[in-house]
């Protein structure tokens, strides 16, 4: 299983489904952060976490603990 939290810079990926829960669900959700939808990893913060991602015309920062409970496929 790859989650998003493994991404390079640069690549693009898939999002498979949601481990997580609470407010931040809804934000991804909110954004269109669905099954199926494509995410591209845009730049890491200098110590790593947090990293930007353009989900759906959205750039969006996740922490690392967070894209860890977001499976993706390549």
């Amino acid at each position: 299983m790859s989650s998003l939290d493994q991404m390079k810079v640069g690549e693009i990926a898939t999002i498979k489904k949601l481990n997580i829960e609470g407010s931040m669900r809804r934000r991804l959700l909110d954004i269109g952060a669905t099954t199926g939808t494509q995410v591209e990893c845009v730049m890491k913060s200098p110590a790593g976490d947090p990293v930007a991602y353009f989900i759906r015309g959205a750039l969006i920062a996740i922490r690392k603990d967070d894209a860890k409970k977001i499976e993706i496929s390549n």
